[in-house]
Formats: C-alpha cells, structure tokens, sequence
C-alpha cells in the first residue's frame, strides 16, 4: 500500500523508471522520494537496523533517503527531481565475495 497519495500533478506527463528492476511510473514534477512512496510504503531499509526508511527531513540535511543509480552514483531521494529511465535501486547489493 503507498505511503503517499497523489492529489497533484495527476495531468502531468509521466515519467518512466525502474526501481529495483521492476518498471514504474511516476510523474514530472516528482523528486525520487515522491515517485517511489506514491508507489510502496517505504524508501528503502536501513543498512543498519533493517528498519523501513521513507525519508526524514525532506529537504536534503538528513542522511535517511539515500540511494543509488544503478551505474553506483549515489543520491538523495528528497531532493532529486525524477528523470526518465531512472535505474533506481533501494535494495543493498550483495557481494559476490
């Protein structure tokens, strides 16, 4: 169940990106947060605890909504705007080693 409810931006044009492999919708407009909790009830889960995160601040200063590309580049879900094609990936990858 999402955590987030879109009640704007509905007419916007969507946006096409995937989150952990799976392909997902979003809209323009949307940060990464907005787009990934309109979709599901978490960001991702802490690599500490394993809690569920869903971002804390919303505006950059925390460290809570971290993810990654998945060329490696890291990012702050709250303040990135969504951008078409977006390889999002929430889930810690496991080494092969």
């Amino acid at each position: 169940m999402p955590l987030l409810h879109r009640l704007a931006r509905t007419g916007n044009p969507v946006i096409f990106f995937t989150l952990d492999g799976v392909p997902c919708e979003g809209r323009a407009g949307d940060t990464v947060l907005t787009a990934v909790l309109c979709l599901g009830e978490r960001l991702r889960h802490s690599e500490f605890s394993g809690a569920p995160r869903a971002g804390f601040c919303q505006m950059g200063a925390c460290q809570d909504c971290w993810v990654q590309l998945a060329g490696g580049e890291r990012l702050r879900a709250c303040t990135t705007p969504l951008t078409e094609g977006m390889h999002i990936v929430t889930q810690r990858r496991r080494s092969d080693g």
